[in-house]
């Protein structure tokens, strides 16, 4: 939590909101879709090795810090994974920041939402997880490790 978040919870007695950090995207061809953004948008991709599931990152706005955080509080970066059909639900998602990824789970389960799976490592990133909301869309947590909590702040 960051300093002015700490602030903003002691004045009003709210407890932060978790926020959306990051966006996935499916592609069934990464250097297509890379090509497609990148044209459209402006976007910067890097093409991210097997080791990490040919992942391709997605900066959306060139106002980051030196850590490659969005300065500006509205933006979110993302990426793009590959199709694959032993993976189910591949579809649009949106990635929301949560402080501890066990409790969360728990909370979505108890909201009636579907945890998908076990957290997944992301090395130097933190423990990512998918979810079904109440309606059927597919989002992620994710735990960022202290390094990124650290960074934030």
């Amino acid at each position: 939590m960051t300093t002015l978040e700490k602030e903003s919870t002691k004045k009003t007695g709210v407890k932060k909101a978790d926020p959306v950090v990051h966006f996935e995207l499916p592609a069934e061809d990464r250097n297509r879709i890379a090509k497609f953004y990148t044209g459209a948008f402006g976007w910067q991709t890097q093409m991210l090795g097997e080791d990490m599931g040919n992942y391709v990152v997605a900066t959306t706005t060139s106002d980051v810090d030196k850590n490659g955080k969005p300065e500006k509080v509205s933006m979110i970066n993302g990426g793009f994974y590959t199709k694959d059909d032993k993976m189910p639900t591949q579809y649009p998602s949106v990635v929301i920041s949560v402080d501890d990824i066990k409790e969360s789970m728990n909370k979505i389960a108890k909201a009636g939402g579907k945890v998908i799976g076990e957290p997944m490592e992301i090395p130097g990133i933190g423990k990512q997880v998918s979810f079904f909301d109440t309606e059927g869309n597919r989002l992620s947590i994710l735990e960022p490790t202290m390094e990124m909590k650290e960074k934030a702040e």
